[in-house]
């Protein structure tokens, strides 16, 4: 009797623990437990420490809250001019509500992928192959924007598209290398030309500006020997005028041939041949001959014109 009643203690704290331990259900933090209680949606367990009634409720579904990384299969993609392109990427998503995950669609992971594959497929028809490369991340926004719309109506957030490979046929590949070494050389040869030109335009500035500085220098040349002839002459000028006044004076002077005096003409005469001889030394220093003419009658006038 004492034994029996011991196995049916034992028996119970065995049926209790089992209980216990099927009413408790801790979920972690990110995740959530989609509870079915007999055969229907009751709740959603948030993280932490929950409880439901044992063999009546039960974990149908488990959700991972977090930002999960989704490879996207490769797949042949025909441009718009008709060129091949194996294009694979990654789909980055998040499950918002647990119960439309669980229950939008039998599996939402395989349903976002062949979606993401069918709009890829759509957007790199409409563009030329050229475009595939430069227009990355206009491609990435279009899928992402298509499948976010759809993927509400299955509890995720569909976060980004990043294409990872665009691999055309080897045929374009080696027609694109020699587009872009043709383009280099063409660049090349640009600014080779470029630099040529230029250092023809610098060569011609630096000449012109050397003829400006010699053309200037010869006109300063000039001006300063202009400047230097006038001076003589000026010099010239002046000294047969100082001769004339001098000559004058002497006329006019006591003893000179308007006194009467026959001294006074000798004396006339003598300055009058000094004077010639002053304009014969300037004929040798180069001056001009006209000056010599302008002066020389005005003395020999002054002199004929005296009575003997």
């Amino acid at each position: 009797m004492w034994l029996g009643s011991s196995l049916f203690t034992i028996a119970l704290f065995v049926v209790a623990i089992i209980i216990i331990s099927r009413a408790i259900r801790v979920v972690p933090q990110q995740h959530a437990l989609v509870i079915e209680r007999l055969g229907r949606f009751y709740a959603v367990l948030q993280p932490g420490l929950n409880f439901v009634i044992p063999f009546v409720d039960r974990v149908a579904y488990r959700h991972d809250l977090r930002e999960i990384p989704f490879d996207v299969p490769s797949q042949i993609c025909i441009t718009k001019d008709n060129t091949q392109l194996q294009v694979d990427g990654i789909l980055y998503f998040q499950v918002t509500d647990p119960r439309l995950a669980s229950y939008g669609s039998s599996n939402f992971q395989v349903a976002i992928t062949q979606l993401a594959q069918t709009t890829l497929r759509s957007v790199i028809g409409r563009m030329e192959l050229d475009r595939t490369f430069e227009e990355r991340d206009h491609i990435n926004g279009l899928v992402v924007a298509a499948l976010d719309q759809a993927a509400g109506n299955w509890g995720v957030k569909v976060l980004r598209y990043e294409i990872k490979d665009l691999t055309p046929p080897k045929e374009i590949l080696h027609a694109m290398q020699a587009q872009i070494t043709a383009e280099r050389e063409k660049r090349a040869v640009i600014a080779t030309s470029e630099g040529k030109q230029q250092e023809q335009i610098n060569l011609a500035n630096g000449a012109r500006a050397a003829a400006i500085a010699k053309s200037e220098g010869e006109k300063q040349a000039e001006i300063n020997q202009a400047q230097g002839h006038a001076s003589a002459l000026l010099a010239i000028a002046e000294a047969n005028a100082k001769a004339i006044r001098q000559v004058a004076e002497s006329i006019e002077a006591p003893g000179g041939i308007a006194g009467g005096e026959p001294q006074g003409r000798g004396a006339v005469r003598r300055r009058f041949r000094q004077h010639r001889e002053d304009q014969q030394h300037g004929d040798r220093a180069g001056e001009p001959r006209r000056s010599r003419r302008a002066s020389s009658p005005s003395a020999m006038t002054v002199f004929k014109a005296q009575p003997k």
